[in-house]
């Protein structure tokens, strides 16, 4: 009598074969990847992508595919040869290859659970890194993570700020990059990149992690480097003292620019725009309870509008917008390398051409790039060509300091820069602190935000000067007009 032969493996079908070969595959490139990754031998921003996110995806992908296809395959002989179904194993483990089998199994699963637990945390920590932010869509996040890098938080980590501390704001994060996620690969994403973000996480939670707005820091020395746009580009260096402040109810009476904060005081105002460069509505609430409300005399809201419109609670971010994505103006950005050398100050009217270059609109970096080096020396050999030979290198220096500036303040091709990003510390090239400080915001009893300069600043007088800052030019009252009017960033 013949004896029937054993039903063939679930695992015999085309699908958990692939499953297989896939997860073998995987497996080898994975090994291969951690390799290079913990070796270092190629820095590249997608290499942690590929690592620790596509390469266990795959994986998975394969294993999954595998006990499908067993699945499946099972249902299909129990409705068409129930008998080629095979039994459950027999598990004895008197026997020695039983006992191999479940070894080698513990350890195979062991193992596996401890790369998977080791690979979702690398994916966690390559998520969460500045290479991933600021590279991985290079395209996209390049302004950014350029102007990050030259910032004064370029050795704090993206997801300290954008982040924090927790597991609900990290998991927030995750949910709302996948959409962003999503734009970068299907290309419709907004050209600039719109700021600020929203929905960011309350200052009090990120920034005042390092920063301590309620000790008293009193006044700060400040010096401004200008440098004027005639032929010998002469320096006019502003000193003065910010009334930076502080204090808090154990420490002493708030004072000073940061009075604003949640200290003892509470600022809220409604904002028109999304960059909250226009505000129509403010108000206070003071240390005792006492409310005051103040409204810009040129508004168009109605009470009414007011009354229903989204109101922000002030804090740290309405003052530093751009405390690390920084676009500074040509203007500014020349000041500055003037002040270090990088730029001769001996070249007649450098000041004015090189903010000339600078503020031109191009169709992309590189023919910004070409331009620079086309027109700067062709300045001075028309206009001063004994200036053009006897100081070549200085001028061709100029060329390089001022592609190297362009490349770290504009980006034509995501149509980014200071115009676009205005930074509100301050009020020299943006309306910034003259948003509420106009005199144009009043109260119902009369009272009004000054715009007194002395309220957060003193300038220091040079020799027998009067304390108080004097304009180059008679523009009249200075309380008539404001700095961004004529001081665009991208020349006079």
């Amino acid at each position: 009598m013949s004896v029937p032969p054993k039903p063939l493996r679930l695992s015999r079908n085309l699908i958990s074969e692939a499953g297989i070969g896939i997860f073998v595959v995987a497996l080898a490139n994975l090994g291969f990847l951690i390799y290079l990754d913990s070796t270092g031998a190629h820095s590249n921003p997608y290499m942690g992508i590929l690592t620790w996110i596509i390469a266990p995806a795959i994986l998975i992908s394969g294993m999954v595919l595998f006990i499908a296809g067993m699945l499946l395959e099972r249902r299909r002989r129990r409705r068409h040869a129930p008998e080629d179904i095979p039994q459950y194993p027999h598990i004895d483990l008197n026997e020695r290859r039983t006992r191999v089998i479940i070894v080698s199994a513990a350890v195979g699963l062991i193992l596996f659970v401890t790369m998977s637990v080791v690979g979702s945390y690398q994916a966690y920590q390559y998520t969460d890194s500045d290479a991933f932010c600021g590279t991985a869509c290079h395209g996209v996040m390049h302004p950014e993570y350029t102007a990050y890098q030259a910032s004064p938080h370029a050795r704090v980590g993206c997801a300290g700020c954008h982040i924090g501390p927790g597991a609900g704001w990290f998991v927030r994060s995750k949910l709302s990059g996948s959409n962003q996620l999503w734009a970068v690969v299907a290309h419709n994403y907004p050209r600039p990149i719109p700021s600020p973000v929203q929905n960011l996480r309350p200052a009090q939670e990120t920034c005042e992690q390092c920063h301590w707005p309620a000790k008293f820091f009193g006044a700060q020395l400040k010096v401004f480097d200008h440098y004027g746009y005639d032929e010998t580009n002469t320096p006019k260096g502003v000193r003065m003292l910010i009334k930076t402040g502080g204090g808090s109810a154990s420490g002493g009476q708030t004072s000073g620019i940061h009075w604003h904060m949640n200290i003892a005081n509470e600022v809220t105002y409604v904002a028109t725009d999304r960059q909250r460069q226009v505000i129509p509505w403010v108000r206070i609430k003071d240390r005792d309870g006492k409310v005051t409300e103040y409204k810009a005399e040129d508004s168009k809201m109605t009470d009414a509008q007011i009354a229903t419109a989204t109101r922000r609670r002030m804090d740290c971010v309405d003052c530093h917008n751009r405390p690390t994505h920084i676009y500074r103006s040509p203007d500014r950005a020349v000041d500055s390398a003037l002040a270090n050398g990088r730029i001769d100050r001996s070249l007649p009217f450098i000041k004015q051409q090189a903010v000339t270059v600078l503020a031109a609109d191009y169709q992309s970096t590189d023919a910004a790039v070409g331009a620079i080096a086309r027109n700067l020396p062709a300045y001075y050999q028309k206009s001063y060509p004994d200036a053009y030979k006897a100081k070549r290198a200085q001028i061709d220096g100029a060329v390089v300091s001022l592609q190297q500036i362009f490349k770290a303040i504009r980006f034509p091709e995501m149509r980014v820069d200071w115009r676009t990003h205005p930074d509100n510390l301050g009020h020299f090239a943006s309306m910034g602190c003259f948003r509420c400080h106009d005199d144009q915001h009043v109260s119902k009893d009369g009272k009004r935000i000054s715009k007194d300069c002395q309220i957060c600043h003193t300038v220091l007088p040079e020799g027998n000067a009067k304390a108080v800052f004097e304009h180059p030019v008679d523009i009249g009252d200075l309380r008539a007009v404001n700095c961004a009017d004529c001081h665009t960033g991208g020349g006079m």
